[in-house]
């Protein structure tokens, strides 16, 4: 290929995390720079740094800016860090969405639930057809991972040619879904590659991945010498574990239950695309409550602790379908994302509290993973034989660990991170420039930005606690009527001779206007920080804390 035009990537998000992952390619020179992006994801809060908050997607201010030169938005497969925030940003994008036709299907549901037109999806082929999007033309490459029809991305722009990977692993037999292919990634290598932008979550894994294939015989061996009902868990999106969970099922003459929408959504858009076209009968509800325990196996959703998901509301009692009980088993058949150990651990004690048997993966039996492990992303690297190699889908560690991988093989390196604009081809490999970038939390059903305080606040709150002081005041400053003082998250009952906590700060506040200039008290202002001083130094004298204090001043004339 020519080289000529420079080609640009800029990471919104994804790269120096794992989660939110959002890419741009750009080609051209800055001023009139032509753009596509990459997925679309989200992560999910969690009560220590975002409490409260559902979703957290990255900010796409800088591409919606001028979106008038994006000229399409390509989805690599259908996982939440990929696609999840599609229906909340796509307004801001205003630009088609191309993905293969599971994706495709999941990528309808969050348009459809966010009240967007569906349209603007277009289900795209396999190569070698290149799809034509403004300078650029992108091919979806199959590549396994653990949800079907996930693809590597070939993309051409400005004489050049960069391999964007996705998620992926070396899986030969994947049991649903495509196999990992070689000889294609072999022959792309062979057409010449400017950089292979590349999957680093597993780096650090030093054993070549395991097959799918590998587990069926273990969990088939395992749930036929159960003797009590069966709940299983595995990720939603994981298609080919919950094929091979049911067919377990069936061949130890056990029917199969479904709990959770997450679950039912992605086996139903499996069906509806052919991905999936074996699948054991699924109990209606009706059916699966007249269902002896020991002839059934129940598939929840909720491998990862998730409070509402089914498997929570099992292990809690909660769920109005299925209980657990003593010669029961569950098995969790995935890995624990980091960060969700807690979660996770609180279930499984849930679970044993009951008298169930709680089988996990800790022995390696019952689960392998969606990534490529060491071995395996150098396997990548000499088939494509890329010019450059940028690591991305990693914590920073992970991306310095591949880049170190590849000078292995002698294959020069770039760690980009979210927001730095990395010159790829058409001039001197670098880091050329920089855009702004951010976060954005789902609320709610509001979307809040990262600096708008809400959060922090938030955390303010859980931290410290709260104070509540309402004065009333007449128009000289003088207190009208006796402050009232309401406490949340700080301990209010105290020693004997000091009473209540609250009811000391009433007493401080009172005795406050008593020694303060008349002046002073005229200035709502002014009354604000003299009742938050009171408060603050009190609370902290005698419990060692220092609230938020919230002041409210009230206004009243008194005749006289």
């Amino acid at each position: 290929m020519s080289t000529s035009a420079e080609l640009v990537f800029l990471p919104l998000g994804g790269a120096g995390e794992i989660g939110m992952n959002m890419y741009l390619y750009g080609v051209g020179p800055e001023r009139d720079r032509q753009w596509i992006m990459v997925d679309c994801g989200v992560t999910f809060g969690d009560m220590e740094t975002t409490p409260g908050v559902d979703l957290i997607m990255a900010d796409p201010n800088f591409i919606a800016a001028q979106s008038d030169r994006l000229h399409g938005l390509f989805l690599t497969h259908a996982h939440e860090d990929h696609v999840g925030a599609l229906g909340r940003l796509w307004p801001e994008l205003d630009c088609p969405v191309y993905a293969r036709r599971f994706t495709a299907r999941i990528a309808e549901g969050k348009m459809s639930e966010a009240g967007l037109d569906t349209s603007v999806i277009k289900v795209c082929p396999a190569m070698p057809k290149m799809i034509q999007a403004g300078p650029f033309k992108v091919g979806f490459m199959p590549i396994s991972h653990s949800i079907p029809e996930a693809s590597a991305l070939v993309i051409e722009a400005g004489g050049h040619r960069i391999v964007h990977s996705g998620d992926f692993k070396v899986d030969r037999d994947p049991q649903v879904g495509e196999p990992f292919d070689p000889a294609a990634f072999e022959a792309l290598g062979r057409k010449g590659v400017d950089a292979l932008v590349c999957d680093s979550t597993n780096v650090f894994s030093p054993n070549p991945g395991r097959s799918e294939a590998e587990i069926v015989a273990p969990i088939a061996e395992l749930v036929k010498g159960a003797k009590g009902l069966v709940i299983a868990t595995t990720f939603a999106s994981n298609i080919a574990r919950l094929r091979t969970l049911a067919a377990a099922a069936k061949g130890a003459g056990r029917s199969v239950a479904l709990q959770g929408r997450a679950m039912q959504r992605m086996l139903a858009a499996a069906r509806e695309t052919g991905v999936l076209k074996d699948f054991p009968e699924i109990l209606s509800e009706e059916r699966m409550l007249d269902t002896p325990a020991q002839h059934l196996m129940v598939l929840a959703s909720g491998s990862q602790g998730e409070r509402r998901a089914a498997v929570a509301q099992i292990a809690n009692g909660s769920s109005p379908r299925v209980r657990a009980e003593p010669g029961d088993m569950v098995l969790f058949s995935s890995k624990t994302i980091p960060g969700n150990e807690k979660s996770v651990a609180r279930i499984v004690n849930r679970f044993s509290e009951q008298g169930a048997q709680v089988v996990d993966d800790s022995g390696g039996l019952y689960h392998v993973s969606g990534h490529a492990n060491r071995p395996d992303l150098q396997q990548l690297h000499r088939l494509v034989k890329p010019k450059l190699l940028v690591p991305m889908h990693g914590e920073h560690r992970h991306l310095v660990e591949h880049a170190a991988l590849a000078a292995e093989s002698d294959i020069p390196s770039l760690v980009v991170t979210n927001g730095s604009v990395a010159r790829l081809a058409g001039g001197p490999v670098a880091i050329v420039g920089s855009a702004e970038t951010g976060r954005l939390y789902l609320d709610g059903s509001l979307l809040i930005g990262a600096f708008d305080g809400v959060v922090r606040d938030r955390l303010k709150l859980a931290l410290r606690g709260l104070v509540i002081a309402a004065v009333v005041v007449d128009q000289d400053g003088d207190l009208a009527a006796d402050p009232v003082v309401r406490i949340q998250g700080v301990a209010n009952d105290l020693d004997e001779a000091v009473g209540t906590l609250s009811a000391a700060m009433e007493d401080a506040i009172d005795a406050a206007f008593d020694r303060a200039n008349g002046k002073q008290l005229r200035n709502n202002d002014a009354i604000e920080t003299l009742v938050t001083s009171t408060c603050s130094q009190l609370v902290r004298r005698l419990t060692g804390r220092k609230p938020v204090v919230t002041v409210m001043v009230s206004r009243v004339e008194v005749d006289g």
